[in-house]
């Protein structure tokens, strides 16, 4: 919201979580209704019933989700949806054992949350698994559809799936990533003060489930429209401009600027999808069934160069004020009147309940140092080719790449986990060379998007859980439970999908279109990125810097400067993804300004939920529209705009 613009951004304390004392336990107090709300222990929180109902619905999630990543490679957020259906299937029950007689425990909105955060790590395995990514690009089918004559394709590099090796697979990369960020959940959610727009929408839901005007609220607001105008109402100005500039660069002035110089930096007669031309330098090609996301070599030098100049700050600020003993700082400092008293107090509340069950840094240091100690040596029994020293490295780069998705996804609501993977792919691809690269990286590709994108979706939920009063404790324990159950389930659904249709066929309706892609980028990273086009590094390297300066400037300019200077991070989002959402955000933000100047109480109050209401209505479509392309019901009419002829 527009109050949290310039927040957003700004640190200045120690920023690890310390030992540090908390209030024991209270009641919270819902200001709309006015009654009061017994909060639940964390363990209370966590229920048998809630976990059926997350196996259900992770279950449902799966097939779902490996319908749509083998067919056009789009992989919807379905937090609201999941939050949507907990709610429903537990009110159904309950309201069955009334029905007959029986005393149900009371649903609360915590135990809701749970449901909705097992649900999300449970169906997150099914992307980040690789199952229609990198894990395919390893099979025969893939090798074979490249050519067997394509130079670097070798057919040593082929691993055919199976169940038992793909399920020992995930357990051994999957748990990683929920202890690497764990210690900078403070920072994410109450320094920087992040949206994530959709864990911000899923909580108001869920509230809204929970209390009667809440859910008064919710059903007036209730309506299926554009995700991303919701994304502009909830994510700072700052923000949805920054989208907006990034979008007119890369594809209002960069791409067009490439594309003329076919012939001089890269040769003219290649392939829309060949890597040495213009695929080269942006990545991004319309497939033939209408997907269009893929990767952006640039887009991953910004990402990198803003990411990890915030971590460097976040490291430096901790280490100046541990050394100066300042350990009483407070989290967020504003200056508050009548208006805004009530707001202050529900978010005093809110940090409360959000720092009070603490998860010990000695935790989460052991668990992910054992983890990774127990990955790097299975890993080398799985893939040969990918030597332990190379997962150890792997394992010590996680972290910071884990908060660099983790921030970027804060602010846009755009998890770039396969970016990222993409970087594990090049650099062990290219360290282990033409004996096995391919593979190696393929399966490097794998650790890297596990990790990074399981821990930008554990701080959604804490962002989620901080604002339905849900203890952090719960909502770390429900991502275990649903990765575990992810690690078992994500892998069976894929074999129904694999035993009864024709993966990856040209012909099927299975085409899974990323597999060629990857194996070629891991072919491409065999080769050395010296095979890339004409000054493809020269620009990653100047847009890295450029990251790390505008950073720089943000920081050493007064505020009044500072809050108009462009966030790199959300500028590259639309390398990446492309340009068509950065209007809707935009829009989303000038509505805000506009409602800010006209009413600015009302738009504090109420941006919130029309947002979430955009976001939530067109997020729960996805489940009647999967269901419908699963069964190969197509739309009556479909509208195409294209250029005009010359």
């Amino acid at each position: 919201m527009g109050t949290e613009q310039v927040a957003a951004v700004e640190i200045s304390e120690p920023l690890l979580l310390q030992d540090e004392t908390t209030p024991h336990k209270t009641s919270a107090v819902d200001a709309d209704d006015q009654e009061i709300e017994r909060i639940p222990e964390w363990k209370e929180q966590i229920t048998v019933r809630g976990l059926v109902v997350s196996a259900i619905l992770g279950t449902l999630f799966c097939i779902i989700t490996h319908k749509l990543n083998l067919t056009v490679g789009i992989i919807p957020s379905l937090n609201v949806a999941a939050g949507l259906l907990g709610f429903f299937f537990v009110k159904t029950w309950t309201g069955f054992l009334s029905k007959l007689g029986f005393s149900a425990q009371p649903f609360t909105r915590q135990e809701n949350t749970v449901i909705q955060t097992c649900v999300v790590a449970c169906y997150g395995l099914a992307f980040s698994g690789g199952f229609g990514s990198y894990l395919l690009s390893m099979d025969e089918k893939t090798y074979k559809l490249i050519g067997e004559d394509y130079p670097g394709n070798r057919a040593e590099d082929v691993k055919n799936p199976g169940l038992l090796w793909m399920m020992g697979f995930i357990f051994v990369v999957s748990f990683l990533g929920l202890f690497s960020l764990v210690p900078l959940r403070k920072v994410m959610v109450l320094g920087y003060k992040l949206t994530y727009p959709s864990g911000t929408a899923t909580a108001m839901l869920i509230n809204s489930f929970h209390t009667n005007t809440g859910a008064e609220l919710a059903k007036f607001y209730f309506d299926f429209s554009p995700t991303y105008v919701g994304c502009g109402l909830i994510c700072p100005h700052i923000v949805n401009c920054s989208v907006l500039l990034g979008a007119i660069i890369s594809w209002g002035f960069l791409w067009p600027f490439v594309s003329q110089k076919a012939g001089d930096w890269y040769p003219a007669d290649l392939g829309s999808n060949d890597f040495k031309g213009l695929y080269g330098y942006k990545v991004s090609e319309v497939m033939p069934d209408g997907d269009w996301i893929l990767e952006v070599f640039i887009a991953i030098s910004l990402i990198l160069g803003d990411g990890l100049y915030n971590l460097v700050k976040i490291i430096s600020v901790t280490i100046k004020e541990i050394c100066t003993k300042h350990q009483d700082l407070p989290v967020v400092t504003e200056v508050t009147d009548d208006n805004t008293s009530k707001l202050l107090v529900e978010q005093k509340k809110r940090d409360e309940v959000f720092l009070k069950d603490r998860i010990p840094f000695w935790f989460a240091a052991s668990g992910y140092v054992g983890l990774a100690a127990i990955s790097t040596a299975t890993m080398p029994m799985i893939f040969p080719p990918l030597k332990w020293y190379l997962v150890l490295c792997s394992y010590i780069l996680a972290p910071a790449l884990a908060f660099c998705n983790s921030y970027g996804t804060g602010l846009t609501d755009w998890s770039l986990a396969s970016t990222y993977g993409k970087i594990g792919l090049f650099m062990i691809a290219s360290l282990v060379g033409s004996h096995g690269g391919v593979l190696a990286g393929l399966a490097a590709c794998g650790v890297m998007m596990s990790i990074v994108s399981t821990a930008a979706d554990l701080m959604q939920d804490f962002k989620t859980g901080y604002l339905t009063l849900s203890s952090a404790k719960s909502m770390f324990v429900s991502q275990l439970v649903g990765t575990a159950m992810g690690c078992i389930i994500a892998p069976l659904t894929f074999w129904l999908y694999w035993s009864a249709f024709d993966i990856g066929s040209p012909d099927s309706p299975y085409k899974a279109p990323y597999a060629v892609i990857y194996r070629e980028m891991a072919i491409l990273g065999v080769e050395g990125f010296s095979e890339l086009p004409k000054h493809c590094l020269a620009l990653c390297c100047g847009f890295f810097v450029a990251a790390l300066a505008i950073n720089l400037l943000r920081d050493v300019t007064p505020k009044r400067v500072s809050q108009f200077i462009p966030i790199p991070m959300a500028m590259a989002v639309p390398f990446y993804i492309g340009a068509y959402f950065a209007i809707d955000m935009f829009v989303g933000t000038v509505i805000l300004f506009v409602w800010e100047r006209i009413n600015r109480k009302d738009a504090e109050d109420y941006a919130g939920a029309v947002a979430s209401g955009l976001i939530c209505g067109d997020g729960i479509w996805t489940i009647p529209s999967a269901i419908l392309s699963i069964f190969r019901i197509n739309p009556p009419i479909c509208m195409y705009f294209g250029p005009s002829a010359s």
